[in-house]
């Protein structure tokens, strides 16, 4: 190994260095202040967790992502957390007991054994929140208005929404009373967004003509707002959880529009993202310039079941790294640069300017860089026996 190759990080893991950190740390605050006006308390889940809890109605996509190691003290499998949404409802099921609506925010590192090919790499800082025990669309706007809000805070100027309903599939497929390996087949190819697979694989398995085109339209509705009213036709004879399900993607697309109408709506009746895991609405908001979304949630209902108490749950997830590069910015010059000089005066003066929140740097015995390297805009001078802030000149 040389010199080099000691250094190099491994494929998906990144160091955050000045100015990013800064910017990161000033996002968190930010965001997580957000989100108390809200009404949202802050909780910090632990990095590891027993696998039976820590998988928990996730599906198999977050366990090949979850770094796994034994519990020396007591032999169980534990796992490194890949995604806070799954610990924070073992909270709100098991250790809070809250009743009601419960809201619930978080800023956590997350580890991930590969990387997340919707939401980048394999290190993010997860930022995000939970709202518990409230089934209604009510709910799911809220959620909706608060990712806009916070990527509206982070500094995106244009934001592209898109929303979709995984009851609409789930409801076809129950209707088409598909057997396991048929359902698979379908679904693979619905995620391929191929209506060449698509019709084939409905030609094998779905008996009843009117459901076969149901499948067959689902590939092809996506677009604009429009895409609903040719779902209304298009489901027209599907089952009542259809048509449910296109009134409440109708009245979130109407609460989005009158709250942010700079936001594009789009709609995506075929996408299956987190098909074990999610049972409503779900939504992805981009962002032009960045390849994958910068925020991605929607409805979980019932995944507190496991710790006894089935709760009702919608929320979203973010990657602070990500969300710290939208506005990109030198911190600000304004510091005040002290002298390397020992006097009792002088460091009475320094304790109380950063006691009062100033930002103070003092030099260094032999020190070469000055205060332009070091952001400060200002310098103590001695005026006599006192010592007096002053612009840098």
């Amino acid at each position: 190994m040389t010199i080099a190759d000691r250094w190099l990080l491994p494929d998906g893991m990144d160091e955050v260095l000045p100015p990013q950190a800064a910017r990161m740390e000033e996002l968190r605050r930010g965001l997580l202040d957000l989100y108390h006006r809200w009404g949202y308390d802050q909780v910090m889940p632990p990095p590891v967790e027993f696998l039976d809890s820590l998988l928990t109605g996730t599906g198999t996509d977050l366990e090949l992502q979850t770094f796994k190691l034994t519990d020396q003290l007591t032999g169980r499998m534990m796992g490194v957390s890949a995604d806070v949404t799954p610990q924070v409802a073992r909270m709100d099921a098991h250790s809070l007991h809250r009743q009601g609506p419960v809201r619930l925010c978080y800023c956590t590192n997350v580890l991930r054994a590969t990387a997340d090919q919707h939401q980048g790499g394999r290190s993010p800082v997860q930022v995000g929140l939970e709202l518990f025990g409230h089934a209604g669309l009510e709910a799911d706007l809220e959620v909706l208005r608060l990712a806009l809000e916070s990527l509206s805070a982070a500094g995106a100027d244009e934001m592209h929404l898109a929303l979709g309903h995984i009851g609409i599939y789930r409801s076809l497929v129950q209707a088409a009373a598909l057997e396991p390996a048929q359902e698979r087949a379908l679904f693979e190819a619905l995620e391929l967004k191929s209506p060449g697979e698509v019709a084939a694989r409905v030609a094998e398995s779905v008996e009843d003509p009117a459901l076969a085109e149901m499948f067959l339209a689902l590939v092809h509705l996506h677009g604009g707002p429009e895409v609903l009213e040719q779902a209304r036709a298009a489901f027209a004879e599907a089952p009542a959880p259809v048509g449910a399900a296109l009134d409440q993607l109708r009245e979130l697309c109407a609460g989005v529009a009158a709250d942010y109408p700079g936001v594009t709506l789009y709609f995506d009746l075929a996408e299956l993202r987190g098909y074990q895991y999610h049972t409503g609405m779900m939504f992805a908001a981009y962002v032009p310039g960045y390849g994958q979304a910068l925020a991605k949630g929607g409805r979980y209902d019932d995944t507190g079941r496991v710790f006894g108490r089935a709760r009702p749950a919608t929320g979203f997830s973010m990657d602070l790294k990500l969300l710290a590069s939208l506005a990109v910015e030198e911190p600000p010059c304004d510091g005040i640069w002290a002298p390397a000089e020992e006097d009792t005066a002088l460091a009475e003066v320094v304790t109380r300017l950063r006691q009062d929140g100033e930002r103070v740097i003092q030099a260094l015995p032999g020190q070469r860089t000055g205060p332009a390297e070091h952001r400060c805009n200002r310098r103590l001078v001695r005026l006599g026996e006192d010592w007096q802030v002053s612009p840098l000149a």
